[in-house]
């Protein structure tokens, strides 16, 4: 019941303190829930970018439809996708495998020959919506750990992809921005804070066979 309770706690925050800053060991739950998220085959194409920087947060005000919160915030995560996801990074993959569960080569290689495979047949196009689902399981994971941790946030979809790539300089990095996340302490008079969640009841959302 506590994760239900901090659930009902969290909300989409509109106004953030920014004279509060989350301290390090939270930034390091965060850190962690992101790199510990399921992904899909476990081949994590996704990668977190952390800004802590006024300057920079005020600059990606304008390519995020003038949503204060990310000027506000304590810090802002963006959630990228790679823009390759190759033979080599899954064989890098399974390299990762081996050496942490020394698992024998020829138990890996029909699975990973089959990612190879499969990848390769893939259109470029078909990747990159591959690769934005596992970022929302990201966001998903991030949100729920926010919660349980009182951090508030601010899940944005809305923003300018391109702008914020070539801010961050993500291009060069072979990243792109799917999703934004303002994190921090909520202000004292964000009256949105204290409105009641409007949800469907249970009734209408749980089929139980």
């Amino acid at each position: 019941m506590e994760n239900i309770k901090a659930l009902k706690w969290r909300y989409a925050t509109k106004k953030f303190d920014s004279q509060k800053l989350l301290p390090k060991g939270k930034i390091e739950v965060l850190k962690n829930a992101f790199n510990l998220t399921a992904t899909s085959y476990g081949l994590q194409p996704i990668k977190l970018v952390i800004i802590q920087n006024k300057e920079l947060q005020e600059k990606l005000v304008k390519y995020s439809f003038n949503q204060k919160q990310v000027a506000t915030a304590s810090h802002v995560l963006v959630i990228c996708i790679e823009n390759k996801v190759d033979r080599e990074f899954i064989e890098r993959y399974f390299k990762r495998v081996h050496a942490i569960r020394a698992t024998p080569a020829d138990i890996l290689q029909p699975f990973q020959n089959f990612l190879i495979g499969d990848f390769e047949k893939k259109h470029i196009d078909e990747i990159s919506v591959w690769a934005t689902n596992q970022a929302y399981l990201a966001l998903g994971t991030l949100m729920t750990v926010c919660a349980t941790e009182a951090i508030d946030a601010c899940p944005m979809e809305g923003f300018e992809p391109k702008e914020y790539n070539d801010l961050l300089g993500l291009e060069d990095r072979n990243l792109e921005s799917v999703l934004v996340l303002p994190v921090g302490y909520r202000a004292k008079d964000d009256m949105f804070s204290e409105f009641e969640k409007v949800r469907r009841p249970l009734s209408d959302v749980i089929i139980e066979l």
